[in-house]
């Protein structure tokens, strides 16, 4: 790996989060300010050809993991072509997380491009509550997205891993959390459970986030003891099994209240080029702007290595109380690319 990579901290960065679009066919609550957004003009955003350059070249650098996302990364029309380009720099992980809603026609072409991991957020069972949180209809087409993605071979434990995103709100969905978990009784999944994060024009308030603690407990209590796994030291979740025989397993994402930061080993780049080392990172560094400017290859390692020597050991150098005073000061969540 190189040297640009491995932060002050000596933390060794092998995951890139790329946004592919900007834009987004749901308006979730937790993620897009309820007003909606000034979306980038088109030229703005990262060409194809700017995408791909930009991922060959943290794949020379030594990212072992690309990950697109959004907004909602198939809104894109070339999106299977984008993921044919990148597969072919020969990435050994190529995954995408979508909500579902346009994933099942495309899956085949999804697969054959070389798309090789699958996550599919979804936050409730219930289409009446999916359109309270999302403000749009479409549960049944993200379960049938679902149900496809296992049919196609995406499964979790085997080559071409499939997992469940929740994002808990308390008053909202915690209900549900066993329900949830439950999927993987059934299906081949990975249920990840993510504590809600603070971002503009959200409103959130420490009343509503949901410990992780919490959250495994209602699991437990409908589905008993879940038996912890041994992770990674990258991982962003804590995974269990359950204490009976199914599957799937769960996870939780405690980025509030167990932060996985002395490990972080993940960077993202904007729909618009920006680059940030951190979700939280009150900063980040134009690619796009060096992209046009001709910057060549070295000069582009050189902005990549700046930025992540100034890295703060967590949640962008400040504490949870400060990410909720200054949240809407910053990007929201949806053009962050999550």
């Amino acid at each position: 790996m190189s040297p640009a990579l491995t932060d002050g901290l000596g933390r060794r960065h092998t995951t890139l989060r790329l946004s592919i679009a900007e834009r987004c066919t749901l308006r979730c609550r937790y993620c897009m300010p309820a007003e909606g957004l000034a979306w980038t003009p088109n030229r703005d955003l990262l060409t194809t050809d700017e995408l791909i350059r930009l991922a060959a070249l943290f794949a020379r650098l030594g990212v072992t993991t690309i990950r697109l996302t959004g907004g909602e990364p198939l809104v894109r029309p070339d999106a299977v072509e984008v993921v044919r380009r990148i597969a072919a720099l020969g990435v050994p992980r190529l995954a995408m997380t979508t909500n579902g809603l346009a994933l099942e026609p495309q899956l085949p072409a999804l697969r054959e491009a070389g798309l090789t991991a699958l996550t599919l957020s979804l936050d409730t069972l219930r289409a009446d509550r999916f359109r309270l949180l999302t403000r749009r209809d479409g549960l049944d087409r993200v379960l049938g997205a679902l149900a496809a993605a296992v049919d196609a071979g995406y499964r979790i434990g085997g080559p071409r891993p499939l997992k469940v995103n929740a994002v808990v709100l308390r008053g909202v969905n915690d209900d549900e959390v066993a329900a949830l978990a439950g999927l993987a009784l059934r299906l081949p999944v990975e249920v990840r459970f993510i504590e809600w994060m603070p971002f503009a024009g959200l409103g959130w308030g420490r009343e509503s986030l949901v410990p992780w603690t919490e959250t495994r407990a209602a699991v437990e209590h409908v589905h008993g003891p879940l038996i912890p796994r041994e992770d990674a030291p990258d991982a962003t979740a804590q995974t269990f099994r359950f204490s009976r025989e199914a599957p799937g397993r769960v996870g939780f994402i405690a980025s509030m209240t167990a932060p996985f930061c002395r490990g972080c080993s993940r960077l993202r780049i904007a729909a618009d080029g920006a680059f940030s080392v951190c979700l939280f990172a009150r900063e980040s560094v134009s690619l796009r702007d060096a992209l046009r400017a001709d910057a060549t290859d070295a000069e582009m390692e050189r902005l990549v290595a700046r930025a992540l020597q100034r890295k703060a050991p967590a949640h962008g150098g400040r504490s949870v109380e400060a990410l909720a005073e200054t949240a809407d000061a910053g990007r929201a969540m949806i053009a962050i690319g999550g």
